[in-house]
């Protein structure tokens, strides 16, 4: 049975990921290392939290000591760190959070599994650090073209130059320690338990209650969209076959633009729960600072080497979706209130 420490576990991608990994295989345990800042919610995993598979452990991954105590107690396989800050404006108001958590947080990772992984001059068999990253890194494209694993990092904002650098120091153990790590860069998630802070679950969230879309700039921005599940899949089959010391780009081929992306929402849900919830909601604010153009991902290597492919487009994503966030209002509402309205209504100025 193979052990698993998931970082970060009752955040976005985390818990759906301990989720999918719970569901697809019976012969692991999962410990899940969570600070519970506003974006974790142990309500995420509330489906597998009895699971005899799972343990949670409530503790910053800056924690020497508890990090250590992990490794020694759990006899840990697998790092699968997903822990992080991960919102452009929260880093842009407060950069050093970032650093200390995506820089600081994952050295500290690394330490720990370098001192209970190398023993004796060598690595244990059956070992694997996965850093769990984000396309943000390689900075903007123009019209044209698309990411590749060897585009050269180039971050515009706080968020992604920490995450950046972090990529860079798991890099930086597999050349100077012969480390097991591997890395995956995914296009932007989209799905269950995903804090509304981040723009499908916001636009959701203030249509059904009929507040102002926010909307940076000319809404021209084009991103690429990949159904979280997906990507679970892809981070599974880059830690269990996935080559040693290299990076994995993770995408969806599913771009669009954040206009579109409200036009669909909108159109979704005035047909099918509130006719009364149109474009008027619509509202344009100040571009972000710094706010990359257009994301696109090449995820030919996975797909060659491993096989993987997103299996969910965006047309039945989105709608899987949107009715998921209907079906969990009580979710959102418990997710949004206090801090969240705070922050949304410092941002937008509602």
């Amino acid at each position: 049975m193979k052990t698993y420490l998931v970082t970060g576990g009752a955040g976005f991608i985390g818990s759906n990921f301990i989720i999918y990994m719970l569901k697809n295989f019976k012969d692991i345990k999962i410990i899940n290392l969570d600070s519970l800042t506003y974006a974790g919610n142990l309500n995420n995993l509330k489906e597998i939290e009895s699971d005899v598979n799972y343990h949670f452990v409530h503790g910053d991954i800056r924690d020497n000591f508890l990090v250590n105590k992990i490794f020694e107690d759990f006899k840990v396989d697998y790092v699968v760190n997903f822990a992080a800050e991960s919102h452009v404006d929260r880093s842009i108001e407060d950069p050093e959070t970032f650093v200390k958590t995506n820089v600081l947080g994952t050295l500290n990772l690394l330490n720990c599994a370098k001192k209970a992984w190398y023993v004796d001059g060598k690595w244990k068999e059956g070992k694997r650090f996965h850093q769990v990253g984000t396309d943000e890194v390689y900075g903007s494209l123009g019209e044209t073209g698309y990411f590749t694993e060897s585009t050269s990092l180039d971050p515009h904002s706080p968020y992604s130059a920490s995450k950046a650098s972090s990529d860079l120091m798991v890099k930086a153990y597999f050349d100077t320690f012969q480390m097991p790590i591997t890395i995956t860069r995914c296009s932007n998630n989209y799905g269950p338990f995903q804090f509304p802070e981040k723009l499908i679950p916001l636009l959701i969230n203030n249509a059904i209650n009929h507040k102002a879309l926010p909307i940076y700039g000319d809404g021209l921005n084009v991103r690429d969209w990949l159904y979280v599940e997906d990507h679970c899949k892809a981070i599974d089959m880059v830690i269990n076959n996935g080559t040693i010391g290299e990076v994995y780009n993770v995408g969806g081929h599913n771009e669009r633009k954040n206009i579109e992306i409200v036009k669909e929402v909108i159109e979704y849900l005035n047909r099918e729960y509130d006719n009364t919830i149109t474009e008027e909601l619509i509202t344009y604010v100040e571009d972000r600072k710094g706010h990359d153009r257009r994301y696109g991902i090449d995820p030919s290597k996975i797909k060659d080497e491993l096989g993987w492919y997103p299996e969910t487009s965006f047309e039945k994503g989105i709608i899987k979706t949107i009715k998921w966030y209907l079906k969990n209002k009580q979710w959102m509402e418990e997710i949004t209130s206090g801090e969240y309205e705070n922050y949304y209504n410092k941002m937008y100025n509602k």
